[in-house]
């Protein structure tokens, strides 16, 4: 006999079988009873079902208290057990289905915050690359000029040309000057 069959043939050993105790109905998966449960945990947290719970159970206090005694089907000698019995019943399946509802609501409630945190360490990463993206624009922009710093600069070279234009004129209106003093005082010849 193998190593390994020696392994698997052991008494103490638990063998990895699964059997279900009570097989589930063909047509009803695990999703469809999750969706019906919560339809029913829904149901009994309206105010409807607590109305009509209160109907049923005083309809069947009165029934059993005031008819006559024939008439009586849980009567108030044995302490309504009948309805004392539907009642523990109703609630011991309405506590697993209202606990079935409350873990599918928290698995979405789970699913929807890993959502959440995923969404938001993305927008913490886009957030963190734009502020090194503004401040490498910051930095770069630094050494270039700006618009302001155009205008100023624009505007000196304006003056500038100006104080130089009028420099021109001034001299060649100098100039214009010194020429009419230098001139014959006479007429001027024609040809």
């Amino acid at each position: 006999m193998s190593e390994r069959e020696r392994r698997t043939a052991r008494v103490d050993t638990p063998q990895e079988v699964r059997r279900q105790l009570i097989r589930r109905p063909s047509g009803m998966s695990s999703e469809t009873f999750g969706v019906l449960s919560e339809k029913f945990a829904r149901f009994m947290g309206t105010p409807r079902f607590l109305i009509w719970m209160t109907i049923f159970v005083t309809v069947w206090l009165a029934w059993n208290t005031f008819a006559p005694q024939s008439a009586q089907f849980d009567p108030r000698a044995l302490n309504y057990t009948l309805l004392t019995l539907i009642l523990s019943l109703q609630a011991s399946y309405a506590a697993p289905l209202i606990l079935l509802a409350q873990n599918r609501q928290d698995d979405r409630d789970r699913v929807g915050l890993e959502q959440d945190r995923v969404q938001a360490e993305r927008a913490l990463a886009d957030t963190e690359y734009l502020t090194r993206e503004v401040a490498a624009l910051r930095i770069a922009l630094r050494d270039a000029a700006t618009r302001d710093f155009i205008r100023g600069e624009l505007r000196d070279l304006l003056e500038e040309m100006e104080t130089k234009g009028l420099e021109v004129r001034r001299r060649e209106n100098d100039a214009a000057a010194d020429e009419v003093d230098e001139a014959p005082e006479g007429p001027s010849p024609r040809w």
